[in-house]
C-alpha cells in the first residue's frame, strides 16, 4: 500500500520538476541582476507565497500556528544560511559551464547528505541505501563527463565551485529537516510550511539587507524585472514547499537521492531550451542515475 510516509516520493518529484524551472529562470536572469541579484529573486518573490501556502495549509488542516522550541532556530539558521551560499555559487557555476553539467555538479550533493544526516541527525543508511547512493551519484559524475579538457570534469573552478555549493546544499537539507522535525503538535504538513516561511524570511532578510549596503542599484533593477521575478520565486517557493514536505517524512539522504532525477528534466531543458545535444556517455549516466534512484526506493 500506499501510505503516508510513501508521498515523499510524488513530493520530491514535483520539487524536482519545480526546480529546474526556477533555475533555469534564474540563470537568464543571472546577467542583468548579477550572482547576488538573482538569488535574492528565489527569496524575496517567494516568501510572500510561501505565507499564502502557509495560510491555506493552515486553514484547511485546522491546526494552530505553532511556537517551535529554542532547538528549531539553529537547525533553520544552518538550513536558510548555507542555502544562500549554495544558490549563490550554483549560479556562479552555471555561469562557466552549461546547465546541465552545472546540475550534475550540484547533484553530488546526495551523498553529502547521506553522510551530514548520519553524523548530525542519526539517520539510519543502510548498506542497500548506500549502494543506490553511489549508483546514482556514479551516474551523475558521468553525465557531467566531456571529452576534452578543456571542458572536462577536471576544469578545476567550475569544478570546484560546482562541489562546494553541494555542499552547502547537503548542509542545508539537513537544517531545514532538522527545524521540520522540531516542530511540536502540529501535522507533518504545517511543520514543514512553518518552517519554510521562517526560512523564507531570514534569507530575504539577509539578502536584501546586503544588497542595500553593498549594491543598491541592483533592488532597483529587480523590481523592474518584476515579472520574470514573480515567476521564478514563485517556482522557487512551490519546488521549496515540497522539498519540505518530503524532508518532514524521510531521511533528507533519500530526498536529496530522488532528487537526482532532476538531472534528466535538466536534459530535456538544456535540450529543448538551450539547444545543448545529449551524448552517448549521458544517456549511460543517465542510465545509472535512474538504477540507483530505482533501487532507492524499493528498499
Amino acid at each position: 500500500m500506499f501510505g503516508i510516509t510513501s508521498l515523499w516520493i510524488p513530493f520530491t518529484v514535483t520539487a524536482a520538476l519545480g526546480q529546474v524551472a526556477r533555475n533555469a529562470m534564474q540563470r537568464q536572469l543571472t546577467a542583468p541582476l548579477g550572482t547576488w541579484g538573482a538569488t535574492n529573486i528565489r527569496f524575496l518573490f517567494g516568501f510572500p507565497f510561501s505565507l499564502l501556502f502557509f495560510a491555506v495549509v493552515i486553514v484547511a488542516s485546522g491546526d494552530r500556528v505553532p511556537w517551535p522550541p529554542a532547538a528549531f532556530w539553529p537547525w533553520l539558521l544552518l538550513g536558510a544560511l548555507s542555502q544562500i551560499v549554495a544558490t549563490g555559487l550554483m549560479l556562479v557555476a552555471m555561469n562557466d559551464r552549461s546547465f546541465v553539467v552545472t546540475t550534475a555538479y550540484l547533484k553530488t550533493e546526495a551523498i553529502q547528505t547521506a553522510i551530514f544526516g548520519f553524523v548530525f541527525l542519526g539517520d539510519d543508511l543502510t548498506f542497500l541505501k548506500m549502494v543506490a547512493i553511489l549508483i546514482a551519484t556514479v551516474g551523475v559524475v558521468i553525465t557531467a563527463l566531456r571529452p576534452g579538457g578543456e571542458k572536462g570534469f577536471a576544469e578545476l573552478k567550475p569544478t570546484i565551485t560546482g562541489l562546494v555549493a553541494a555542499a552547502a546544499f547537503a548542509l542545508s537539507a539537513i537544517g531545514f529537516r532538522g527545524a521540520i522535525i522540531t516542530v511540536p503538535g502540529v501535522s507533518f504538513v504545517t511543520a514543514a510550511s512553518f518552517t519554510l516561511v521562517f526560512g523564507l524570511f531570514v534569507q530575504t532578510l539577509v539578502l536584501t539587507i546586503y544588497l542595500l549596503a553593498r549594491a543598491p542599484e541592483v533592488l532597483d533593477k529587480i523590481l523592474g524585472l518584476w515579472r520574470p521575478s514573480m515567476f521564478a520565486g514563485f517556482m522557487g517557493a512551490f519546488a521549496s514547499q515540497f522539498w519540505f514536505l518530503a524532508f518532514a517524512l524521510t531521511a533528507a539522504a533519500n530526498v536529496r537521492t530522488l532528487a537526482l532525477v532532476e538531472v534528466l528534466f535538466a536534459q530535456a531543458v538544456a535540450y529543448y531550451s538551450f539547444k545543448q545535444p545529449v551524448s552517448a556517455r549521458e544517456l549511460f549516466g543517465i542510465a545509472l542515475i535512474v538504477a540507483g534512484v530505482a533501487l532507492l526506493v524499493s528498499v
